[in-house]
Formats: C-alpha cells, sequence, structure tokens
C-alpha cells in the first residue's frame, strides 16, 4: 500500500509543479497585459480592448490553481491552535473533517464551475473572441484539483497517520513539521 500512495504522491506532486508553473506564468503574463494596456492607454492614446478580459482570465487561473496548490502544501492560513493542544485521537478526527470539508469545497467548485462553462459557452466573451464559458473553466479545474489534493491529504493521514500541517509549538516560529 505505501509503494502505491507512494507512486500516487508522485504523480500529484507533478501535477502541483505543473499548477504551480502554470499560476505563476499565468501572473508574469498578467503583469504583461496590464503594461501593455497601460502604455497603449497613456502613450499611443489607444487602449487595446482585449487587455483587460484577457488579464482577469489568467488572474482566475493563477488564483485557482495558487489556491489547489496552497491545499496541497498546507500553505492556507488557518486557525491551528486546537490541533496542537488536542490529543492524536482528537487532532486525526479534525484533520480528517477538514479534509472531507475541502473535499466537499472543491468537488462543489468543480461541479457548479462546469455547469457556468457548459451554460455560458454559447456566448463570446466582451474583448475576446473566445467563448464566455472560458471564463469558468479555472473554477472547475481548481475545484478538481483542489478535491484531489485534498483526498491525497486524507488517505495519508488515515493510511499513514501523516498530519499535515503541523508545527510546532515550541519552536520561536513556525516551522512545518517533515519528520
Amino acid at each position: 500500500m505505501r509503494a502505491e500512495l507512494a507512486a500516487l504522491s508522485r504523480i500529484l506532486a507533478a501535477v502541483n509543479r505543473a499548477a504551480l508553473w502554470i499560476a505563476g506564468i499565468g501572473l508574469i503574463l498578467m503583469t504583461a497585459f496590464v503594461a501593455w494596456q497601460v502604455f497603449g492607454r497613456y502613450v499611443l492614446n489607444e487602449s487595446p480592448s482585449w487587455t483587460e478580459p484577457a488579464s482577469l482570465l489568467l488572474m482566475s487561473w493563477f488564483i485557482l490553481l495558487g489556491s489547489a496548490v496552497g491545499v496541497r502544501e498546507g500553505n492556507h492560513l488557518g486557525f491551528e491552535i486546537a490541533l496542537h493542544y488536542a490529543p492524536h485521537g482528537l487532532r486525526t478526527i479534525m484533520l480528517a473533517v477538514t479534509e472531507v470539508l475541502v473535499m466537499i469545497f472543491g468537488g462543489a467548485m468543480a461541479w457548479y464551475g462546469t455547469l457556468l462553462a457548459v451554460e455560458t459557452w454559447s456566448a463570446l466573451m466582451p474583448g475576446l473572441p473566445i467563448p464566455q464559458g472560458f471564463d469558468y473553466v479555472p473554477l472547475a479545474v481548481g475545484g478538481v484539483l483542489i478535491a484531489l489534493f485534498s483526498l491525497e491529504k486524507l488517505v495519508r493521514l488515515l493510511l499513514v497517520g501523516e498530519e499535515v500541517p503541523l508545527v510546532r509549538v515550541d519552536e520561536t516560529h513556525l516551522v512545518a513539521v517533515k519528520d
């Protein structure tokens, strides 16, 4: 079982890395598009119409992919003081419930993002010659990744006993436990 879990973890690590790279490239492109819009407006006195909708679409992608990466890596803010002082059994239950709730949330994002994309696919996006449904594809993809990464954490918690996120309370700063 551990070999299969390790293989799955390596695959999801690659997906995580790809999501992070795509999000980073999207952030760079969005910055370039906004710079082009400012240059066009103030220097050329002709603002390109495609830069704002393209920037917003890229922002959706990097926010939602980055959120999924944050779920897998445990980088989201949380109120974890109770985890530190809870007995081991209760801590495991709390972490499991958290992962189940995050999976449900990610699944709902994926489901409703897909419905919105399908329902709006026939309309064209103002400023870009692509279907309006593209606006909701990042919501669906991000939701799938959030649910998948949370499922991985739940499986690792229940089968291997890996409790993440968990930080040492005796440290002067917060350091992720990698034992």
